[in-house]
C-alpha cells in the first residue's frame, strides 16, 4: 500500500514542506533494489509499483525495487500533463504567429510512445488542445472523453493536426489513438466557418476530391504497415539509396501510408495521407528528458524528418520544423528544430567531457560517437537544418585532432572511416560547405584511414564491412522503385 501525506492546510508552510522532504528521503530509504532481485530470483514475490520519472514529480514510483508496471492508459492524458499540453499548444501557436503573422492551419506530429509512458500524455493534450478540446475525466481520473471548446471561449481557429504515431504507441495505447481520432471527427462535423476550423475545411477540400466520404477526409494518424516498426527513411538516407528531397518524401509516404483509429486500423491511405501533408505549415516533436535526444535514435531523424522533407516536397512551400521542451514542466518550451540541434550537438558530441566518457567505452564507444554523426547526416539530408559549423567541428573534433584519432586508430578505425565517409558525402551532396581548413585536409585524412583498414584486413577475402552503413544492391532499388509506383501511382 502506498504511504499517502495529507495536507494539513492550518499547518504552517515551512512544516509542510519539512514533513514532505522527510516522507520522500524516508521512500528513498526504504528502496531495495537488490534484495527484490535476489527475492525474485528465488521465486519469491516482489509487490507491484508504477514506474516514471522522478524527475517529473513522480515521487509515487517510490520506493523502487518493486516489481513496476508502466501506466494505466486510460488515464491518459492526465490533469496535470493538461495543463503541460495547453501551454506547449500556445507555445507552438504564438512561435508561428510572430514567425508568420498568422496561425499554422496545420501541424504534423511524430507522436511518440515516451509521451505517454514518461510524459502522462502531454503531447496527446497537446494535440487535443490545438483541436479546440478538452479531456473530461471521472471521478477516478480516467478519461471519460472529451468536450469541444466553443469559439468564443477558445479564441482562435482550431488547428488542424497530421499525427505519425510510433509503432509501439499504436500497439500498446490503442485507446489513446482512438480518442484524438475521434476528437478530429467531432471537430470537422462541426458547423463552424472554415477560416475558424482548419480540420473541417482541410477535411472538406479532401471530401471535394474523393466523392464525399467525411469519414476518410478526417484519417490523421498514419503509422507503418501493422507488425513493422519502420520509417523507413533513415534506411534510404543510410544507404545512400537517394538523389533529391523528392526521392525521401517518397519512401517516407511508401512506408507510413497506413491510417489508423476507431474502426479503421492500418488500412492503405497513401493518398490520403499524401493529401494531408499538402496543408502542413509545421512539424513537430518534443523532448521530455535529456536521458534520449535526437541523435540517439535513427528513427528520430527517419521520421520526423522524414515527415519534413514529404510536407515540404508535397507542398512545394517552406515548412517550419519545431522542437518542444518539456525536461522542467513549469518552464514549457518551443523552438527551431535547428536550435535543438545545435544544444545536443554542443552539450553531448562535441563536449570533451562526453567525449572522454565514450572513450572509456574503447569499441563500442568509438561506435556509438560514430553513430551519432551519422544521425546529425541524416537530419541535415532530410530538414537541412544543421549549421555547416557542425560538420566543421565534428572534422575538427575528431579527423583532425591528433588525440581522438589515435583513439579511433586503435580501437575502432571502422568507426572513424564511417565519420570520414559521411563528411565527404554531406560535401559531394551540397549539404555542407567545408571551411576552408577542413576541406584541404578531409580527403587526406580519408586516405589515411583507409589505408589502416587495408593494414587491418590483411589477407582477409570475401565481402567485409566494418562499418554500420547499409548496402543497397541496384536489384533492391529497382524493386522499392517498382514498389512505389505501385503503391503511390507515381
Amino acid at each position: 500500500m502506498e504511504q499517502q501525506i495529507l495536507i494539513d492546510w492550518n499547518e504552517p508552510t515551512w512544516q509542510q514542506i519539512r514533513r514532505r522532504i522527510l516522507e520522500i528521503n524516508d521512500r528513498i530509504e526504504a528502496s531495495r533494489e537488490t534484495d527484490a532481485l535476489l527475492h525474485g530470483l528465488s521465486g519469491g514475490y516482489i509487490p507491484a509499483g508504477p514506474s516514471g520519472l522522478i524527475t517529473r514529480g513522480r515521487d509515487d514510483i517510490l520506493p523502487t525495487g518493486r516489481n513496476f508496471y508502466s501506466l494505466d492508459p486510460h488515464r491518459v492524458p492526465t490533469k496535470a500533463a493538461w495543463e503541460v499540453g495547453q501551454k506547449l499548444a500556445e507555445a507552438l501557436l504564438d512561435k508561428h504567429l510572430r514567425e508568420e503573422d498568422r496561425y499554422p492551419e496545420n501541424v504534423a506530429i511524430f507522436w511518440m510512445c515516451s509521451d505517454i509512458m514518461w510524459a502522462d500524455g502531454e503531447g496527446l493534450a497537446q494535440m487535443l488542445s490545438l483541436l479546440g478540446v478538452r479531456p473530461v475525466w471521472l471521478s477516478n481520473g480516467r478519461v471519460k472523453g472529451f468536450e469541444i471548446l466553443p469559439l468564443e471561449e477558445l479564441g482562435r481557429p482550431r488547428v488542424d493536426v497530421t499525427v505519425r504515431v510510433s509503432g509501439i504507441t499504436r500497439d500498446n495505447f490503442p485507446n489513446c489513438i482512438e480518442l484524438l481520432d475521434e476528437a478530429v471527427q467531432a471537430v470537422a462535423g462541426l458547423e463552424e466557418p472554415e477560416e475558424m476550423n482548419f480540420v473541417r475545411k482541410h477535411a472538406l477540400e479532401v471530401a471535394r476530391s474523393n466523392g464525399g466520404d467525411m469519414r476518410e477526409a478526417t484519417l490523421r494518424i498514419f503509422c507503418s504497415m501493422p507488425g513493422t516498426y519502420q520509417a523507413g527513411t533513415q534506411l534510404a538516407v543510410y544507404a545512400s539509396a537517394w538523389k533529391e528531397e523528392k526521392d525521401l518524401a517518397e519512401v517516407f509516404l511508401y512506408w507510413n501510408g497506413y491510417a489508423y483509429g476507431k474502426g479503421i486500423w492500418g488500412k492503405k491511405r497513401h493518398r490520403q495521407f499524401g493529401s494531408i501533408l499538402k496543408s502542413v505549415d509545421v512539424t513537430y516533436n518534443k523532448v521530455v528528458s535529456d536521458e534520449y535526444d535526437l541523435f540517439g535514435c535513427c528513427c528520430y531523424f527517419g521520421t520526423h524528418g522524414g515527415m519534413t522533407a514529404a510536407a515540404r516536397h508535397l507542398s512545394g512551400r517552406e515548412v517550419k520544423t519545431y522542437y518542444g521542451d518539456t525536461r522542467e514542466g513549469q518552464h514549457v518550451e518551443v523552438r527551431d528544430l535547428a536550435d535543438e540541434i545545435r544544444r545536443i550537438v554542443r552539450t553531448k558530441l562535441l563536449n570533451p567531457r562526453w567525449i572522454e566518457g565514450m572513450k572509456r567505452h574503447g569499441y563500442k564507444g568509438a561506435g556509438d560517437i560514430s553513430k551519432r554523426v551519422g544521425r546529425v547526416y541524416g537530419w541535415e539530408a532530410t530538414t537541412r537544418e544543421v549549421d555547416d559549423w557542425i560538420f566543421d567541428d565534428i572534422a575538427r573534433t575528431f579527423l583532425m585532432d591528433e588525440e581522438n584519432k589515435k583513439f579511433f586508430e586503435e580501437h575502432n578505425p571502422w568507426a572513424l572511416e564511417e565519420i570520414g565517409r559521411r563528411l565527404l558525402e554531406a560535401s559531394e551532396r551540397g549539404l555542407w560547405t567545408p571551411a576552408d581548413d577542413v576541406r584541404e585536409q578531409l580527403k587526406e585524412i580519408y586516405l589515411e584511414i583507409e589505408s589502416w583498414l587495408e593494414e587491418r584486413m590483411g589477407d582477409a577475402r570475401g565481402e567485409f564491412q566494418g562499418g554500420s552503413i547499409d548496402v543497397v544492391t541496384k536489384e533492391e532499388v529497382a524493386f522499392w522503385k517498382r514498389k512505389m509506383e505501385e503503391v503511390l501511382g507515381a
